[in-house]
């Protein structure tokens, strides 16, 4: 797997019995399908499969949500949430299946153990691995070959990095996101916190080269930000290069994540 992506086991594998055994021979197992989650600022999003995507909004019905700027507020409650969902739509918890969940970039250790938690609690994982947001964010947008610069406009967080063959080499990212236009920040507040952040990723003279072949390229959008004309029209002219919108934004972070997912069972690694 990728320098981004890393993983956890716990201490129990388990999977479906096949058929009866009528030798010495050990019972056939097969593993569950491997389970894609991204737990975002928006919404909770779980993939079970090709054409399965079950999407619940944060804290619907709630008096607090249960993620806030990426960061899960509320364990308990954001795994009730997801059994909520599991049930709402008749779904089986697949015990012992792989999971890969998104990670914002930069997530710090309490954060990945937070998510950790309610993910154990509520699929009894038999392996967790962690993926970059934005890195997933590239896999589902099609881009992952050569060097690129994605921005994810989240709900309430934005983040930028520069990867290099699916590889994240640097990364920003500020507590700002579509939610916030409809209170205090305007457009033109988000596409220059977006284009400060880029700002900062140049700063580093390793960077430097990179960002100005992405640049020429042409900047990469996932995330709410990228379906809003006037939003990505700003971005055109704050950063004065071309701007390429996901074909589905929103899902974007969740189907590279269910792509790593896939590859992850395929051609398993150790630790």
């Amino acid at each position: 797997m990728s320098d981004n992506i890393t993983s956890t086991r716990s201490g129990q594998r388990s999977g479906l019995m096949v058929g009866r055994s009528h030798t010495s021979r050990p019972a056939a197992t097969v593993d569950p399908e491997p389970i894609a989650v991204d737990l975002g600022s928006a919404h909770l999003r779980i993939w079970l499969g090709p054409g399965r995507v079950l999407s619940v909004p944060v804290g619907q019905g709630l008096r607090t949500p249960v993620v806030r700027r990426g960061r899960i507020v509320d364990g308990p409650a954001c795994a009730a949430e997801l059994r909520r969902l599991l049930r709402e739509h008749r779904t089986p918890v697949p015990v012992g299946a792989l999971i890969v969940a998104c990670r914002p970039v930069l997530a710090t250790t309490a954060d990945q153990e937070a998510t950790r938690r309610v993910l154990t609690a509520v699929f009894a994982p038999s392996r967790l691995l962690f993926v970059d947001s934005v890195r997933a964010g590239a896999i589902g947008a099609g881009a992952v070959a050569g060097t690129l610069l994605l921005v994810d406009i989240g709900a309430q967080l934005t983040e930028v990095a520069v990867l290099d063959e699916g590889r994240v080499v640097a990364a920003r990212r500020a507590d700002i996101g579509t939610r916030d236009l409809n209170h205090a920040a305007t457009v033109a507040m988000l596409a220059e916190a977006t284009a400060g952040l880029i700002r900062e990723l140049r700063r580093a003279p390793a960077v430097r080269p990179l960002i100005s072949a992405s640049l020429a390229r042409g900047v990469i959008v996932v995330g709410d930000g990228a379906t809003r004309p006037d939003l990505t029209a700003r971005l055109v002219a704050t950063l004065g290069t071309a701007v390429h919108r996901a074909a589905s934004p929103r899902t974007a972070v969740l189907t590279g994540a269910s792509l790593a997912a896939t590859a992850a069972t395929r051609h398993p690694v150790g630790n």
